[in-house]
């Protein structure tokens, strides 16, 4: 095994922020116990904020960014993994403060991994990495409001920033479960890329703008909102008595204008999806039920693979909105 490998090194040295590719030793990876080859790892929104300028969540430096990433154990102190099992890590502060899956390498701590399941590999559980396992948690949080809390069965769900990583995947799987995914995007040339993924009508984001009344008629059984900020007012407004909006992001903003009376007349539940956070069981659970939900050959048609030299020119297209679907990164390329 080589000693030296490459990864992306971002620095912060005298208030001037870098970003390169470099050789980098394998000594120099202390973080766990489980030494990984890594295949693929995935641009996320959270990465290029991090390859922009640290985003406020890198701490130390130089480090090597990457929120998730698969690959083959090269070496491992744990007997919950041997050599060549094949594994999926994603969140746990993996690229944020702990060397992440920007490289060739990464060592971390086995409780962070899993292995992947005989239905998926290395390269399909990048094409979801955490974008589509942030859909998949969202999409299970809509179903629990006819199978956990027994409520009405889900028909209408409604899916925002449906052209992002995580809003294309929810539409597949939510359709895949039989609901009926109304996509909301500002995006007009991706209505037919939006109905080919499953959705059955789409809405223009205008349509969530401007003031909200206390209640407005309720129109959504579940919600996947991806994008936060003052568009969720409304969204809570129109949901339906016992209702889920499932949140994992805040791409619109952190800030919300809401009230009490979605949750305190109709019982709507606002369910934060924090999948960097989950459970190893419930990680286990989701990523069974990947290959189950999901058509590969449909994500593959929105997939992009880009080597690390791509990567460095690809993430301020995803800060400004000027990229769809999925973005793979394989180092090796």
């Amino acid at each position: 095994m080589s000693e030296k490998f490459k990864a992306v090194v971002i620095d912060n040295q005298n208030e001037k922020f870098t970003r390169e590719i470099k050789e980098i030793d394998i000594s120099h990876l202390k973080d766990g116990n489980v030494l990984v080859k890594i295949d693929y790892s995935s641009l996320n929104f959270k990465d290029a904020m991090i390859l922009k300028d640290g985003g406020r969540i890198v701490r130390k430096f130089p480090f090597v960014p990457g929120i998730d990433f698969s690959g083959t154990v090269v070496e491992s102190q744990d007997d919950k993994f041997k050599k060549d099992d094949k594994v999926i890590l994603t969140g746990f502060r993996v690229g944020e403060a702990y060397f992440g899956g920007f490289a060739q390498y990464a060592k971390v701590d086995a409780n962070f991994l899993i292995k992947i399941p005989k239905s998926l590999d290395t390269h399909k559980s990048m094409m979801l990495g955490t974008a589509g396992f942030t859909a998949l948690l969202c999409s299970f949080a809509v179903k629990a409001k006819e199978e956990l809390l027994l409520g009405e069965k889900v028909k209408d769900v409604l899916v925002t920033g449906a052209t992002g990583g995580v809003g294309s995947i929810a539409i597949m799987i939510l359709s895949k479960m039989g609901y009926d995914v109304h996509a909301v995007t500002g995006k007009k040339d991706k209505n037919d890329y939006l109905k080919d993924l499953g959705a059955k009508n789409i809405i223009d984001r205008k349509e969530f703008e401007g003031e909200s009344k206390l209640l407005e008629k309720g129109v959504w059984d579940g919600v996947v909102d991806t994008v936060g900020g003052a568009s969720l007012t409304k969204i809570l407004a129109q949901t339906k008595p016992g209702g889920i909006v499932a949140l994992p992001g805040n791409a619109g903003g952190i800030k919300i204008n809401t009230n009490c009376m979605p949750f305190v007349i109709r019982g709507v539940k606002l369910w934060g999806i924090d999948s960097s956070g989950s459970s190893i069981k419930r990680r286990e659970f989701i990523w069974n039920e990947a290959a189950k939900l999901i058509d590969f050959s449909k994500v593959q048609l929105f997939t992009k693979e880009l080597s690390l030299t791509e990567l460095l020119d690809a993430y301020p297209k995803l800060l400004k909105g000027e990229l769809f679907g999925r973005t793979i990164v394989n180092p090796n390329k």
